[in-house]
C-alpha cells in the first residue's frame, strides 16, 4: 500500500539527519519543504500541519518508531523558532480508563452552545466551561483566563494551549490550570504537558501549577485527568469520569451512591 504523503516526508526529515543510537535528531521546518520537493509531493497549505498530525492526531511510521529502544518512543518537541527535534521518552499513554466508575453532572450547557459549537475540541471547552468541571475535579474555584492561548516558552519557541484557568482555593492560594482538551481520534501527548508546564513557569511563577486534560469519551462522557512532572516523566495524578445529562436523569439512588464513594 502506498504511503500517503505525510509519512513519506516525515521518513524523509528523519532519516536525512537520524545517526545510528542517536536519541535526539534535530531539523526545521524548512526540511519539510525541500523534503516535498525532493520527493514530487505537493505541500498541504498550512505546512504546520503535518507537524501537528503527528504530535496529535497520527503514531509516526514503523519505520521510525523501530529506531527507539525498548520502553521509549519518539516525539516531536519544538526546540525553538521553526525549529523541532525527534526526542526519546519514556512510552506514555494517556488515555481514558474504560473500568472508571462515572459520575452523573446535571448538564448545564447552554442550548444554544449546543447548535452551534464548530468541531469536538470547541465542544468540549464549552462544556467544561458551562458545567464548571474543573471546579468540580479539582476542588477549586476556577476562572476561565484565556482560551487558545499562544505564547512563547523559553527553550521551546511558540507554545498554545487551549484553556487556561486561575484557580482560588479556600486558604486563599492561587493556581494556574492549563487545559489541554482532545475529541474526536486527536490523542493527548505528553509533549502538550511539558510545554504547559514551561508556559506556567515562566509565565506564571508565583502560582500552583495543576495540569490539566480532558478527552470525549461515549455518550456524552468526559474523560479529566490531572498530570504531574516527576522523574519518570510525565504521569498522571487523577482521574474522573462525567456523564452530562439531563436533571431529571439523576436519581436519588445516585446522589446516595455518590455520598457513600471516597473523596478522591
Amino acid at each position: 500500500m502506498k504511503k500517503n504523503r505525510y509519512v513519506q516526508i516525515i521518513e524523509a526529515i528523519f532519516f536525512k539527519h537520524y545517526s545510528e543510537g542517536a536519541s535526539r535528531v534535530p531539523f526545521q521546518r524548512s526540511d519539510i519543504i525541500e523534503a516535498a520537493k525532493k520527493l514530487g509531493i505537493k505541500l498541504p497549505k498550512n505546512v504546520g500541519d503535518l507537524i501537528y498530525s503527528f504530535r496529535y492526531r497520527s503514531d509516526l511510521p514503523q519505520s521510525i518508531l523501530a529506531k527507539a529502544p525498548e520502553n521509549a518512543s519518539w516525539v516531536i518537541r519544538p526546540a525553538g523558532t521553526a525549529k523541532y527535534v525527534f526526542e526519546l521518552a519514556p512510552v506514555a499513554s494517556i488515555t481514558p480508563n474504560p473500568k472508571l466508575a462515572e459520575i452523573k453532572i446535571p448538564d448545564a450547557t447552554p442550548g444554544v452552545i449546543e447548535k452551534y459549537a464548530l468541531n469536538d475540541e470547541q465542544a468540549l471547552l464549552a462544556k467544561i466551561r458551562y458545567n464548571r468541571l474543573v471546579d468540580i475535579f479539582t476542588g477549586l474555584t476556577c476562572y476561565s483566563l484565556q482560551n487558545h492561548l499562544r505564547t512563547t516558552a523559553p527553550q521551546i519557541g511558540q507554545v498554545e494551549t487551549d484553556e487556561i484557568y486561575i484557580g482560588i482555593d479556600k486558604r486563599g492560594a492561587h493556581y494556574v490550570l492549563p487545559v489541554q482538551a482532545k475529541g474526536g481520534t486527536d490523542k493527548l501527548g505528553i509533549v502538550q504537558f511539558e510545554q504547559d508546564l514551561a508556559v506556567c513557569l515562566a509565565k506564571f511563577p508565583n502560582l500552583i501549577c495543576k495540569l490539566i486534560a480532558a478527552q470525549f469519551m461515549r455518550d456524552n462522557i468526559i474523560a479529566i485527568f490531572e498530570l504531574e512532572d516527576s522523574e519518570a516523566g510525565i504521569v498522571i495524578v487523577s482521574e474522573k469520569h462525567y456523564r452530562l445529562v439531563p436533571p431529571d436523569e439523576l436519581s436519588p439512588e445516585d446522589l446516595k451512591k455518590y455520598s457513600l464513594r471516597s473523596a478522591d
